[in-house]
C-alpha cells in the first residue's frame, strides 16, 4: 500500500479533560480524568495564523511568502442529553468558583459562582486541558489552557436537558504523531526509524498506523508516494518497501507514521450518569432566595415550552512581549453577561406588567435525575437571585398566544448573579 486506510467515522472520535483538576498556570498541561460524552460535532481545531505577505515589495503582484505567526485553538463542546456532571464541568471552569461538599455516604455536591477576580496574574478564569482521538487512530491530539468563553443551557419541552459551550484555548497543542525523515538508497528495500517504534501490537495494526512514505526523487526532485508492505515490532522498527527505482543514489525518506503511545496518550475511562429529562424540571419565578431555598414564589408549569440560559465571559486568550513561545500567554475576561430567556404561553400579563413596572424578580430552576443513593438525587440547580424584565413581546405559536420573554440576569449585593448547585458522585471539580 502507499497509504494506509484508518477509520475516521466520528463515533469513534474520543473526548477527554482535566475536569477535576484545573491546570497550576497556564500552558502547564494537567492530567486528563474524565472522558467526557459528547456530541459528535464537539470538535476543537488548531488555528493557524498564516499570514501572506501582500502588503509587502516582492516584486511580484501577488504573495509569495507566508509569515507563521502561531495559531490559536478554538471550538466547542455540546451535549444533547446533558448529565449532571458536564453541567457541573462546564459551570465550574465557567463561572470559576467552586465549593464541593459531601453528601450521604457517597454524593456530592457542588456550588458553582461567577468568580471574583483573577485567578493569578494570566488568567481570569481557570483553565484545563483537552484531547481528541479523531477517529479510530487517524490522531490524538492534546490541547493546553482551554478557557469557557459562553456557556448556553437550554431545556426545551418534549426533549432532553441541552448544554454547550464555546472553548478558546492558548495554541499550545501537542499531536501523537511523527515525521522521520531518513537517508537511504533510492533502490533501497527497508527503512529503519531511527528510535521509534510503531504503535501497534499485530503486524496489520502497526501497517495501519503508518500514514504514508514518501521518497524524494534524486533525479526529479519530486516526492513520491512509496508502496510499504510490513512493519516490524522491534525498536527501532523496520519498515518493508517496494523500492523506488533502480538507482543506488542516496536520497531522503520521509515516514509518517504513530509511535508507541505513552502518558496522556492513554485516555482515562468514561464518568457516566443519567441524563437529566425536561419534564422532570421545576421553575419556579417570582419568590425571594434566602441563601438556602427559595421561599414563596409561583410554579410555572403547562404554560412554558423552552428556558434558555446563555453565559458569556467575553474572554479571549492574548499573546503579549516576553511571552517567549508562539502561543497565547494571557486570558482575561472584559466583563461578564448574562441572558436569561422564557417561551411561554400568554395567560396572564404578569410579566409584561413587571416589564412596566421595571421590578426585579427570581428565578429558580431546578432539574431533577434519579437517585443515586436513597434519599439524594442526580440534579441541578439554577438560582437567580435578580432579574429584571428586558421584552416581552406577544407572538402566536400553533394558533395560541405566545410570549418570548427575555430577562437580564442582575448582580444581586448579598447572592451575586448566579448560584449553580450540582450533585453526584464525582469528588470535585477544577479543584
Amino acid at each position: 500500500m502507499t497509504r494506509s486506510i484508518r477509520n475516521f467515522l466520528a463515533t469513534h472520535n474520543l473526548l477527554a479533560v482535566s475536569a477535576q483538576l484545573q491546570e497550576t498556570a497556564i500552558n502547564s498541561e494537567q492530567e486528563l480524568d474524565t472522558l467526557m460524552l459528547a456530541d459528535l460535532n464537539s470538535v476543537l481545531n488548531y488555528r493557524a495564523l498564516k499570514v501572506p505577505n501582500r502588503e509587502e515589495l516582492t516584486g511580484k503582484e501577488e504573495a509569495d511568502r507566508l509569515h507563521d505567526l502561531g495559531g490559536t485553538v478554538g471550538g466547542s463542546f455540546t451535549f444533547s442529553r446533558a448529565q449532571p456532571q458536564q453541567f457541573a464541568f462546564l459551570f465550574s471552569y465557567a463561572l470559576g468558583q467552586v465549593e464541593t461538599a459531601s453528601l450521604g455516604s457517597s454524593g456530592f455536591r457542588h456550588v458553582l459562582k461567577p468568580r471574583s477576580g483573577e485567578v493569578d496574574a494570566a488568567r481570569s478564569n481557570p483553565s484545563f486541558t483537552a484531547a481528541l482521538r479523531f477517529g479510530q487512530q487517524v490522531l490524538k491530539r492534546r490541547f493546553a489552557s482551554c478557557f469557557l468563553d459562553q456557556v448556553r443551557a437550554e431545556f426545551p419541552k418534549d426533549g432532553w436537558a441541552k448544554i454547550s459551550a464555546t472553548v478558546k484555548a492558548t495554541g499550545k497543542v501537542s499531536d501523537n504523531t511523527e515525521v522521520e525523515d531518513i537517508t537511504a538508497p533510492f533502490n533501497a528495500g527497508s527503512l529503519t526509524l531511527a528510535a521509534n517504534g510503531v504503535a501497534g501490537e499485530t503486524a496489520a495494526v502497526r501497517l495501519s498506523n503508518v500514514q504514508a512514505v514518501q521518497a524524494l526523487n534524486p533525479e526529479t526532485q519530486a516526492w513520491e508516494e512509496v508502496t510499504y508492505s510490513a512493519v516490524s515490532g522491534a525498536v527501532p522498527a523496520v519498515l518493508t518497501i517496494t523500492p523506488s527505482g533502480a538507482s543506488g543514489t542516496a536520497t531522503t525518506f520521509r515516514v509518517y507514521y504513530l509511535p508507541p503511545e505513552s502518558g496522556w496518550m492513554t485516555l482515562p475511562p468514561r464518568v457516566e450518569e443519567p441524563p437529566l429529562k425536561v419534564s422532570q424540571v421545576e421553575v419556579n419565578l417570582g419568590g425571594r432566595w434566602d441563601g438556602n431555598a427559595i421561599l414563596g414564589g409561583h410554579l410555572l408549569a403547562a404554560e412554558l415550552r423552552r428556558l434558555t440560559w446563555t453565559f458569556n465571559n467575553h474572554l479571549t486568550p492574548e499573546r503579549t512581549p516576553g511571552a517567549g513561545v508562539s502561543y497565547a500567554n494571557r486570558a482575561f475576561r472584559a466583563g461578564r453577561e448574562q441572558k436569561l430567556e422564557f417561551d411561554r404561553d400568554f395567560r396572564d400579563f404578569l410579566l409584561a406588567q413587571h416589564l412596566q413596572d421595571n421590578d426585579t424578580l427570581t428565578v429558580h430552576l431546578l432539574a431533577q435525575g434519579p437517585e443515586f443513593e436513597a434519599g439524594y438525587n442526580y440534579q441541578v440547580e439554577l438560582i437567580f437571585p435578580r432579574v429584571g424584565v428586558l421584552a416581552a413581546p406577544v407572538k402566536v405559536t400553533q394558533r395560541r398566544l405566545a410570549e418570548e420573554v427575555e430577562f437580564a440576569v442582575l448582580e444581586d449585593d448579598t447572592y451575586g448573579s448566579v448560584i449553580a448547585r450540582v450533585q453526584n458522585k464525582v469528588s470535585g471539580y477544577a479543584g
